[in-house]
């Protein structure tokens, strides 16, 4: 029943028409009964779209996807400090008119690994691509994990060398870089955890790709695809045939909006019906 008390939460981006949050979030409010709504919004203008925001007392939360994740930082009154050391945020909840900006990609990821039963402290973890998603996944890690070494590897340089001079000055992290082609197999056979943050493998037009050769992939490794569509990448594929411990890139999507659903309610998130809704909307 949606009346004059009903809370409104949104995905703002452009374009956004192919996001699952309506979906997952509608779902877990139901599940508790909440009285909340979530909608999805076709966002240019940002400025105006958080003056609206903080105007409407109703409006509690947001979600930001691309383009949007830097820019509404300037518009807000106060930002995490895990943010601001990504650069990017992808959460705000208003208070009374005062927007407070998070990101939760980066924690729901080790949520995720948690989750898995996988450790990362003192682990030595390669990151494949450093673009946003990756930024923000290697920040948590380096931060929260205590991790032993972490590696980037990626086709642009100074994109690696950005995101790891970056990690270097704000975190306190072993940082190693290269180059996604030329050091590949070097690195996968010192390491322990592979993150795959790049697009190849996702549906349509890389499926039958993988940024990791068949060859290289060995039983005590543990491999997380960011992609997860499809929900198995072929590199997940070929790590279950090679008895590595995988982690679908669905993980990092529940977990991350599961944490946005905690800020905007204080209720804890109802985790098996957010999957379930999750897992159905990518099988159809």
């Amino acid at each position: 029943m949606i009346d004059a008390h009903t809370r409104l939460c949104a995905v703002i981006g452009n374009p956004v028409g192919h996001s699952l949050s309506p979906a997952i979030h509608n779902a877990a409010f139901q599940a508790l009964g909440l009285n909340y709504v979530y909608v999805a919004f076709s966002v240019t203008d940002v400025a105006g779209c958080l003056a609206g925001m903080r105007a409407m007392s109703g409006f509690r939360g947001m979600s930001v996807t691309i383009p949007h994740k830097r820019a509404v930082m300037e518009h807000l009154d106060r930002i995490s400090p895990m943010a601001v050391r990504v650069g990017a945020v992808n959460t705000i909840v208003n208070d009374d008119g005062r927007l407070a900006g998070d990101t939760t990609d980066g924690p729901g990821t080790l949520r995720a690994f948690a989750e898995a039963g996988v450790a990362l402290v003192g682990k030595r973890i390669l990151f494949l691509g450093a673009g946003g998603a990756v930024r923000s996944v290697a920040f948590a890690m380096a931060e929260g994990a205590r991790a032993a070494r972490i590696t980037i590897l990626g086709r642009t340089a100074s994109r690696v060398k950005e995101l790891a001079d970056d990690l270097r000055a704000k975190t306190p992290a072993a940082i190693e870089t290269g180059d996604l082609v030329g050091d590949l197999a070097d690195a996968i056979a010192d390491h322990e955890i592979i993150v795959q943050g790049t697009p190849i493998g996702m549906y349509p037009d890389s499926m039958d790709d993988s940024p990791v050769p068949h060859e290289c992939l060995r039983p005590d490794l543990v491999v997380f695809d960011m992609v997860y569509r499809p929900l198995k990448t072929r590199l997940i594929r070929e790590a279950e045939i090679a008895g590595c411990k995988t982690i679908l890139g669905v993980e990092m999507l529940l977990h991350q909006a599961a944490l946005q659903f905690e800020l905007w309610t204080g209720a804890p998130a109802p985790l098996p019906v957010m999957r379930r809704v999750l897992l159905d909307n990518l099988a159809s």
